[in-house]
């Protein structure tokens, strides 16, 4: 593909970043910290899926060579509005394109914040093309920890992650393996329903379970802090990342959301990362790494915090995290049925198809139905996601025949 005009000598000098999901939160934030290091970056290429007027605000602001529509439809209506205002945007359509604008060869950094298994494989198409890999889409290594990893290493990829959680472990480990490493200590808020009594779960709203108390955040993801799901794929996200066993990471509550997670050294020692919970601190440090610079966030002010709390997680309150832990253990094609049971759930409950509390019993369904072991090629993997996917559309039609959530 021959870029379209919109490099300038200028950006030679800089470095072409490429945002797949821009429209979502964590694209949002990182088109903020770009905005504010115009020297240092440019945009390559926006992509989102049918948020058509997001996106066209976008490209106005920051006049990317591409942008991606995966719907269709959508791609029409954004090439028509760009054309009206000038631009020279080309517009690509369809989930075929992530692909090709994540391994463009004017790209040095992929911001891969797409959300759910839809960001596996261009995530994967910009490891394999050697990019610097800023994950925020944790489903990636959840579905093919092993594959992903491999196309990293054999591709000279660089990989950064973007969750607040695994970018805090990464600073905090050391520079070289994790020798001396006693154990990973996981922090998560303990979302909105951490204090509610149990027996009430049931009634929870789907509007009740998006309002996280400390971040900004997508609908899906903040179900996911809810049931603590989202922690449970952090754990096998970790394991990934850090090479190590799912019982080397302890998960930590912390209502507060200022200590982003730890590292337990065996000289008695305890490094922690803390901020403000904003996304755009572990943003700017994958951008700027090994250097640093200013993301915008205001600095920590520990007489405002005033107190740090911290609690175990409550397997009875929270199967979903338990449910994470044995899956990562059965082997790679629980971890695909996982991932994929708790997006059809999460999608059933925010439309009322499903109660909150069935959402772990529709994931619980898909792991017995997981075959064991772990695929280590890409189809197989897509296989087994499909073939989840169908499982839990089926126990909802059979479970949930003729019941409206209200």
């Amino acid at each position: 593909m021959q870029p379209n005009n919109n490099y300038s000598d200028a950006d030679a000098t800089s470095k072409g970043v490429t945002v797949l999901g821009a429209t979502g939160s964590v694209g949002i934030s990182t088109l903020d910290v770009l905005s504010r290091h115009p020297e240092k970056y440019h945009v390559v290429a926006l992509t989102a899926n049918k948020q058509v007027e997001k996106l066209f605000e976008q490209c106005c602001l920051f006049h990317p060579a591409y942008a991606v529509m995966v719907d269709e439809d959508a791609a029409k209506q954004l090439e028509e509005k760009l054309r009206t205002v000038g631009s020279d945007t080309v517009v690509l359509a369809g989930a075929c394109a992530l692909e090709t604008v994540a391994s463009f060869e004017h790209s040095d950094y992929v911001m891969a914040a797409i959300v759910g298994a839809a960001g596996l494989l261009p995530s994967l198409a910009a490891a394999n093309a050697g990019k610097r890999v800023m994950l925020a889409n944790k489903e990636a290594l959840v579905m093919s920890g092993k594959l992903f990893m491999d196309a990293v290493k054999n591709n000279g990829a660089e990989l950064l992650p973007i969750d607040s959680e695994h970018n805090a472990i990464y600073q905090s480990l050391p520079l070289q393996g994790t020798t001396g490493v006693k154990r990973i200590l996981l922090t998560g808020s303990g979302g909105p329903f951490r204090q509610r009594e149990i027996e009430t779960l049931s009634l929870v709203t789907p509007q009740e379970a998006v309002a996280h108390p400390n971040w900004s955040m997508g609908q899906k993801i903040s179900v996911d802090s809810a049931t603590m799901m989202n922690k449970g794929l952090e754990v096998i996200e970790a394991c990934w990342l850090f090479d190590v066993a799912s019982t080397d990471i302890q998960v930590v509550i912390h209502p507060q959301s200022t200590i982003h997670s730890m590292v337990s050294y065996i000289d008695g020692s305890v490094i922690a990362q803390l901020g403000n919970p904003d996304m755009r601190t572990p943003i700017a440090y994958s951008l700027a790494w090994p250097e640093r610079i200013d993301a915008g966030v205001d600095e920590l002010d520990f007489f405002d915090v005033a107190r740090l709390d911290f609690e175990p997680p409550d397997f009875d309150r929270f199967p979903c995290l338990k449910f994470a832990y044995d899956a990562h253990e059965i082997g790679g094609y629980a971890s695909i049925a996982l991932n994929a049971a708790n997006e059809v759930a999460v999608d059933s409950f925010l439309n009322k198809h499903i109660k909150f509390t069935e959402i772990p019993q529709l994931i619980e369904n898909a792991l017995e139905l997981a075959p064991s072991g772990t695929p280590l090629v890409l189809e197989d993997i897509l296989i087994q996601d499909r073939e989840s996917r169908r499982t839990a559309s089926l126990w909802i039609k059979n479970n949930k025949k003729q019941t409206t959530v209200l």
